[in-house]
């Protein structure tokens, strides 16, 4: 049982992504930007992708470069948990 707790937690996705918006108690709003060769053509494509991620403290801001980790549902929107800040915004 304990080695299938140890597992899932290894498999849980992390993501690093900007900081866009931080206006709700406890949460922020996560921009994932990819950036991939098109499988046909080559072609460097931008994706991006916003996530809702639970900040217990409060403590990240607009534009801080910050690591998020896949959790199980916190609410509605909310797949998503703070794990550290990589970079404060300027």
């Amino acid at each position: 049982m304990a080695e299938s707790s140890a597992a899932s937690v290894a498999k849980r996705k992390v993501r690093t992504g900007v900081v866009t918006s931080d206006a709700r108690d406890k949460s922020i709003t996560v921009r994932i930007d990819v950036q991939r060769a098109h499988g046909v053509y080559g072609k460097t494509v931008r994706r991006s992708a916003k996530l809702h991620a639970h900040d217990e403290r409060n403590e990240a801001r607009a534009g801080d470069r910050v690591r998020v980790m896949e959790c199980r549902p916190l609410s509605r929107q909310k797949r998503w948990r703070l794990i550290e800040i990589l970079e404060r915004a300027r």
